[in-house]
């Protein structure tokens, strides 16, 4: 482990490109970070000076023994630290503790007991306008399918390729293209690239439905989830996304929309370019950098400057929250675990939270970080997660 100013040196060194492997092994194990305002310590039998006082115990051991994690994935560092307090850094090291918990009747710590829900992985299934369904994690790298003019295929990588043979004029005689749909299970995750060039990365519980063949004027999509974009220029053609009642229009960009029907709004994030977003009558241009935002049942949209990194963790393996209810963080948690979600009271909705977390760990580690707080507690039956006071 390192000290909070070798930490501070070894992330300078990192964005000036200077690190070796090991350092950025040392950066890793520190990425997981969940913080909480003072008044969210509310638990009577953990005070905030005993979880500081196990936090700096632990720190102690830690300059110790060297330890070194294998990174899960390639991640960017350029957010992890903003502002590196001391309390931020008592708060990270804190992750580190397995949460225990008193037994009411003798006094004694017991572990909480082991269960194991994983996280979430690439998979997906492809299925073809004939109604053929196949399963693309389970499939081997090469070709997937070639039947009636579409050809998909799987890269090394795990992207699926998906490229079209038939000419426009030798389509089916009805003389609209057949419609094909990529699905993301709950717990699952995929990247697509289409016929015209254009990357989509689909998030957990998500789906998009798109000719087999763009033609015509526009090239359009249908999205019903959450997907990042990177279109391919076309200026003669744009690319729509339909999502929900509402319409994303754009020529080449990159950008995130969030439209899954169980959320209050639809979110449309622009990284790069200039896109279109309507619903209704209202339309607006958005910037890079800025978000429209509309609630489902409403057609008024609101632009304001985008949280970007929040708004892209899942893409690069993080869960960030900022201020956002516990209900809203478990939509997040229940659709990438694959788990159900109960609450035993209306008041522990209410709780708020703010940190950053890395996606790719056991679900209890990511709900210890949150019930080392004292603000909530939970018990984990089969795939169902109670969350209580």
């Amino acid at each position: 482990m390192i000290t909070k100013n070798e930490f501070l040196a070894l992330y300078e060194k990192y964005m000036s490109g200077q690190c070796t492997d090991a350092e950025k092994q040392l950066l890793d194990t520190y990425r997981d970070e969940m913080q909480l305002a003072d008044e969210a310590w509310d638990d009577e039998e953990v005070s905030e000076a005993d979880v500081h006082a196990r936090i700096w115990k632990k720190l102690s051991e830690s300059r110790q023994k060297a330890v070194v994690i294998k990174p899960l994935k390639q991640t960017s560092y350029k957010w992890l630290w903003a502002a590196a307090s001391l309390v931020a850094i008592a708060l990270l090291a804190g992750l580190l503790f397995m949460p225990v918990k008193k037994d009411n009747t003798t006094g004694t710590i017991v572990k909480n007991t082991k269960t194991t829900i994983l996280p979430g992985s690439n998979k997906a299934y492809l299925t073809l306008a004939n109604g053929n369904k196949i399963v693309l994690d389970d499939a081997k790298n090469g070709q997937l399918a070639a039947e009636a003019g579409v050809k998909v295929s799987k890269a090394a990588n795990g992207v699926v390729v998906y490229k079209f043979d038939r000419k426009p004029g030798e389509q089916a005689h009805e003389g609209v293209p057949r419609i094909n749909t990529i699905t993301t299970p709950r717990g699952g995750q995929y990247e697509v690239i289409l016929g015209d060039g254009s990357s989509v990365k689909l998030n957990a519980a998500s789906y998009i439905r798109f000719p087999e063949y763009f033609t015509g004027a526009n090239r359009e999509i249908e999205l019903n989830g959450e997907a990042y974009f990177e279109v391919a220029r076309d200026k003669a053609h744009p690319f729509i996304v339909k999502a929900n009642g509402t319409q994303v229009q754009v020529f080449g960009t990159h950008f995130n929309i969030n439209a899954y029907s169980d959320n209050d709004d639809i979110t449309t994030t622009l990284l790069e370019g200039s896109v279109k977003m309507s619903k209704g009558t209202a339309s607006v241009m958005l910037l890079p950098g800025q978000q429209g935002t509309v609630n489902q049942n409403g057609s008024s949209i609101k632009v304001q400057k985008a949280d970007v990194e929040a708004n892209m963790a899942w893409i690069n393996g993080f869960f960030i929250f900022h201020d956002q209810s516990i209900v809203n963080i478990m939509k997040q948690v229940s659709r990438w675990y694959d788990v159900d979600v109960e609450y035993q009271d209306a008041q522990v909705q209410e709780n708020e939270f703010g940190g950053t977390i890395s996606k790719y760990k056991d679900i209890k580690e990511l709900l210890d970080n949150i019930k080392f707080t004292g603000s909530i507690h939970y018990k984990i039956e089969g795939r169902r997660v109670i969350i209580m006071k």
